[in-house]
């Protein structure tokens, strides 16, 4: 049962990660928020260079590598969108389960590029996943769809792409070097933020802290799942188990921030819970080669 430790790990890391954001506010920029908190990815990133060092050099491994590093920057700018959302002021509640649709994205392209089909779970799940945007959408704002639902729809179309990338990725390379090349991206782009703009020197010790627990959660996230897949896990129950982060984040949101939420407002949270599982339910049919893991990225 090591695999199920794991995957718990990976579920309240994502939970935790979703989380620290709005608690490091408005004192440095979303992108800076991208930016400092690769600082936490690092010790992972040192965990995953000694397994990748064994593996030989090829075409289709480098093509994996390219594929892992558009993964990762699809979703650093999915985290810049979804960190300014966060501290926008709008409910980290219902902020968190909408962006955990992103699965519905990967579905969707697998779907059209790679010619897969769609079990009739998750076509529930994609027919759940509309009527949970429409539930969060706030139709007395102006426009059809509200500011900050338009900012969270476009964390959830980059992870979605990204989560694609990064299933193409393990086709041609293993899950700890997909994961490195992902994860490692995030260094030279957050170099390029800081050049951009420029942290403040009197930046409160608590807001490194903070920034550093952001990318750790998000980073040892990532690497429970490769774990959980090692140690025999089955990915059909892996998957939706850790795409359930947000029933970490929801009740911790609702008492450390006291939030409140409204009818339709619940009625969405669940909606996205029910799509989140059904999406990641996919039909696995025989093969002849073993499959490998895949991280899962936000």
């Amino acid at each position: 049962m090591r695999w199920f430790v794991w995957a718990l790990v990976a579920v309240i890391c994502w939970g935790a990660w979703a989380l620290i954001a709005r608690l490091i506010g408005d004192a440095i920029s979303p992108a800076q928020s991208q930016a400092l908190s690769t600082i936490g990815l690092l010790p992972v990133i040192a965990l995953l260079i000694l397994p990748v060092r064994k593996q030989t050099a090829s075409t289709s491994k480098w093509r994996g590598v390219i594929l892992g590093c558009v993964a990762g920057v699809l979703t650093c700018l999915g985290n810049i969108a979804y960190y300014y959302v966060l501290n926008s002021g709008t409910k980290a509640a219902t902020v968190v389960p909408l962006t955990a649709l992103y699965p519905l994205v990967t579905v969707l392209l697998a779907l059209i590029f790679l010619h897969e089909r769609l079990n009739k779970i998750q076509i529930a799940g994609v027919c759940l996943s509309l009527a949970a945007i429409y539930a969060f959408n706030i139709k007395e704002e102006q426009g059809v769809l509200s500011r900050w639902l338009m900012l969270a729809l476009l964390a959830i179309i980059l992870w979605g792409v990204s989560g694609f990338a990064q299933k193409l990725s393990t086709n041609h390379v293993s899950g700890e070097l997909s994961a490195l090349s992902f994860l490692g991206v995030f260094v030279p782009i957050a170099i390029i933020i800081l050049l951009v703009e420029p942290l403040k020197s009197n930046l409160p010790p608590c807001i490194w802290l903070l920034s550093a627990a952001l990318g750790l959660c998000f980073a040892w996230g990532n690497f429970a799942i490769l774990q959980a897949f090692a140690n025999n896990g089955k990915a059909s129950i892996i998957a939706p188990l850790g795409g359930l982060y947000p029933l970490i984040s929801v009740p911790i949101a609702l008492v450390a921030f006291k939030e409140k939420l409204g009818f339709r407002e619940t009625i969405g949270i669940v909606t996205a819970l029910l799509a989140i599982i059904a999406l990641s339910l996919e039909t696995r049919h025989p093969a002849t080669q073993v499959s490998r893991p895949e991280p899962v990225p936000k």
